[in-house]
């Protein structure tokens, strides 16, 4: 029998991925024999995009205490407090991508969830190719793997190609959740859902409910 196929569409350095994180994990670990699991790269920010001044960093300080209250996800202000920062997420989207073509989808989820921790509670600077690469030590892949495709014009194709497909989906706010159903619909739900809204959405009724 067919499955329903999920998309997640999101941005490693999106706060609100982060805060969806917990719930796209449950869903993947609890409900794996039900629904394909996939993952897609939406590109939130470029380079230059967000001057990095007084204003940004209190802002994106608001932004994040506002996401920690619905979600329930914990994060570091440290990264605010550097003088100066490239927020391009950019960096990050490939080096997914690249974990993703080379080593399989699990492995991508991971290495997200990888980034993602680094990011907003260890104020890691993930858009640096030497800090994506030791990322990669707790999941055991092969550096020279991942470094030789991540330089690639194939990763840097295969992003824009992700980022088309997220925007061909409609899914243009990140993140977003991309149901397509057995006879091929497909359904874009956009923004943060609770775990609640989402069994919700997806029909999921407990079985000792």
């Amino acid at each position: 029998m067919a499955k329903k196929e999920i998309i997640f569409v999101v941005d490693p350095m999106c706060s609100w991925c982060w805060g969806f994180l917990p719930v796209l994990e449950a869903l993947r670990k609890g409900y794996k024999e039900k629904f394909d699991f996939s993952l897609v790269l939406g590109g939130l920010r470029t380079k230059g995009q967000m001057a990095w001044d007084e204003e940004a960093r209190s802002y994106l300080k608001g932004h994040w205490a506002q996401v920690s209250q619905r979600t329930g996800q914990r994060f570091s202000n440290a990264l605010l407090e550097k003088e100066s920062f490239e927020y391009d997420t950019y960096p990050a989207c490939k080096a997914v991508i690249s974990v993703r073509e080379c080593f399989g989808m699990q492995e991508a989820f991971m290495y997200l969830h990888i980034l993602q921790e680094a990011f907003y509670m260890q104020a890691k600077d993930i858009t640096s190719e030497e800090v994506l690469t030791q990322l990669l030590s707790s999941l055991k892949l092969d550096r020279r793997t991942f470094e030789t495709f991540y330089k690639s014009d194939r990763a840097e194709l295969l992003m824009q190609h992700d980022f088309a497909k997220a925007r061909s989906m409609g899914a243009n706010a990140f993140p977003s959740v991309v149901i397509i159903d057995e006879d091929g619909h497909m359904v874009c739900q956009k923004g943060y859902r609770s775990m609640e809204e989402m069994k919700k959405l997806l029909n999921i009724k407990e079985e000792n409910a």
